[in-house]
């Protein structure tokens, strides 16, 4: 007697090979195997007949994909964020999403304070300075700006905040916050952070970082207004979503002087959620060579990560694909909804 065929699992973006041979053991994979997302079109051809899908953050599933998919159980999230997806229209059509909420972290943490340290030490344009083949020796050349007894203000402090506090724990720096939840005191105290109204931060902060989700309500949060209310010659880093902040005001404040440097790991062209998002980081942004540090959305991009990230997704495919239920789904679905 023939086996039973495995259920189809279509993978959207690179995974590692030993990875794809866990999921085959208890699925049929369709993957892609490039550096390079498809399309939706090139997605949905091979996931019209797919009962899973692993998701990256440059795909998009809606009401309207979903309907072309009759047949998909989960859609299984290989990152934290839900930006891209209609989690609601998952849960009418009776689809599972998942999410890893715990595993991006530390290594974005860990971006952070290299982002920090680059712009700041000029680390960057040190380099190209050693490789133009014009360095002599040591020059009072390329000074840049100490963090021991300067502010670092949060707006947001969730998980990746908390990880960011506790690696500057030993810089000597004073950590504040806004956030409309505040911790508590004990671990205000054990993470060495003091909460402050937003205004206030604002105003007082040397290095400014948006650490909030993107919606409505923080679209362009960092905008003309809020930068210039920072003291002239602070620092930007942003490695949450692109969108936070306004990129042309940012590159403005740079232009003008009054914002010292920007670092950044996310973009707002890389908000595929909005219908509105620029097909290009802002030109009058890139031009800001030797006050910015910009690097490609590598947050969670160390090895332990992507394979961590990927294998919790597996998981969630492998316990709706037979016959389970999942345990780090965004939405809940009622008893009948196939599962």
């Amino acid at each position: 007697m023939n086996s039973p065929a495995k259920p189809r699992v279509v993978v959207t973006n690179w995974i590692h090979d030993d990875l794809l041979d866990e999921l085959a053991a208890f699925a049929d994979p369709v993957a892609n195997r490039t550096r390079e997302a498809w399309t939706r079109d090139e997605i949905l051809a091979r996931a019209r007949d797919a009962e899973g899908l692993m998701a990256f953050m440059p795909d998009r599933i809606d009401d309207a994909f979903l309907a072309a998919c009759p047949r998909l159980r989960i859609v299984a999230g290989a990152l934290k964020g839900a930006d891209n997806f209609d989690v609601a229209a998952c849960t009418r059509r009776g689809v599972w999403f998942t999410l890893v909420p715990d595993l991006l972290t530390v290594p974005t943490a860990e971006l952070f304070i290299g982002l920090l340290l680059g712009l700041t030490r000029n680390i960057l344009h040190g380099d190209r300075l050693v490789r133009s083949g014009g360095f002599p020796g040591w020059r009072p050349v390329l000074y840049g700006t100490g963090l021991g007894g300067r502010r670092l203000g949060f707006i947001g402090l969730g998980a990746v905040g908390r990880a960011v506090a506790r690696r500057l724990a030993g810089f000597e720096m004073e950590l504040c916050y806004h956030d409309p939840r505040r911790l508590d005191p004990a671990e205000e105290r054990a993470l060495g952070l003091t909460w402050m109204p937003l205004a206030d931060l604002v105003a007082s902060s040397d290095f400014l970082a948006p650490l909030v989700p993107l919606n409505a309500g923080t679209l362009n949060l960092v905008d003309a207004p809020l930068l210039a209310r920072l003291p002239r010659g602070a620092f930007l880093i942003n490695v949450c979503r692109g969108s936070v902040v306004d990129e042309a005001a940012v590159a403005e404040a740079l232009q003008t002087g009054h914002l010292a440097g920007y670092a950044a790991d996310v973009f707002a062209m890389e908000d595929w959620a909005r219908t509105d998002r620029p097909d290009e980081i802002h030109p009058a942004l890139l031009a800001q060579a030797d006050r910015t540090l910009l690097t490609p959305h590598l947050g969670s991009a160390t090895e332990e990560a992507r394979r961590a990230i990927t294998r919790a997704a597996i998981e969630q495919l492998r316990l709706v694909l037979t016959g389970g239920v999942p345990t780090t789904a965004v939405n809940r679905l009622p008893p009948e909804s196939p599962a």
